[in-house]
């Protein structure tokens, strides 16, 4: 074989490498399961993934909400509470920033969820007055107020966030600074420490969180 005859079998080879790699995938996280099921007795065995439970709670128009309300969308949540001095003004920049990164397309599949952890103060009202506050001004973005106990649990058990009652920390709640990401089918997919507790932005994270959010957007959109 010639120079250019083995030149162009390497690159052939290169493209037929790279055009059957599979594209990435994103983990499933928190603890699953194994269920098995016979079949002509045979028993099969099937990794089941967490999901996020069923909840209700009422978001800034004081409309009921389910996760039904955002069936077919990809998550991206926080934990937050409208009086929170320090680390939630920070996250909202960082959500807001989010929303002027990513695509129109993908933007459309996506729903920003913003769950109070103080809903005692943070009713309906509360929730609309800052989300003019912070000039948050889109159409997929809700701010959630409900059970107190279900909310907390729901963040640490379900979204992998840590948020619950201190009062050593300012405003009488803590919470971590992370961002989950969350599929049609109400896996967590990703979880991203983009706000630091010292209050600095980890732009690793934030741009670990974009890029696997269009990772998902295309597993998505492709599942459809």
């Amino acid at each position: 074989m010639t120079k250019i005859g083995r030149y162009v079998s390497s690159i052939l080879a290169i493209i037929l490498l790279f055009g059957c790699e599979e594209s990435p995938k994103l983990p499933y996280l928190g603890n699953s399961d194994v269920e098995y099921t016979e079949k002509g007795g045979v028993f099969y065995a099937d990794t089941v993934y967490p999901v996020i439970p069923t909840f209700s709670f009422t978001n800034q128009e004081g409309k009921p909400v389910t996760n039904k309300t955002y069936k077919g969308k990809m998550w991206i949540v926080e934990f937050f509470f409208a009086s929170c001095p320090t680390i939630c003004p920070i996250m909202n920049n960082q959500l807001k920033r989010l929303h002027k990164t990513l695509s129109k397309d993908a933007l459309d599949e996506l729903q920003f969820l913003s769950f109070s952890i103080d809903p005692t103060h943070d009713n309906p009202a509360v929730l609309k007055k800052y989300q003019a506050t912070h000039q948050v001004n889109f159409k997929n973005w809700d701010f959630l107020t409900g059970d107190e106990a279900e909310t907390h649990r729901l963040g640490i058990q379900n979204f992998l966030t840590f948020a619950g009652k201190d009062d050593e920390s300012a405003g009488g709640y803590a919470h971590s600074g992370s961002f989950t990401l969350v599929d049609a089918q109400g896996h967590v997919r990703g979880v991203y420490a983009v706000t630091n507790f010292d209050l600095t932005v980890n732009e690793q994270e934030y741009d670990r969180m974009v890029k696997e959010i269009n990772i998902l957007y295309d597993e998505h959109t492709s599942s459809k």
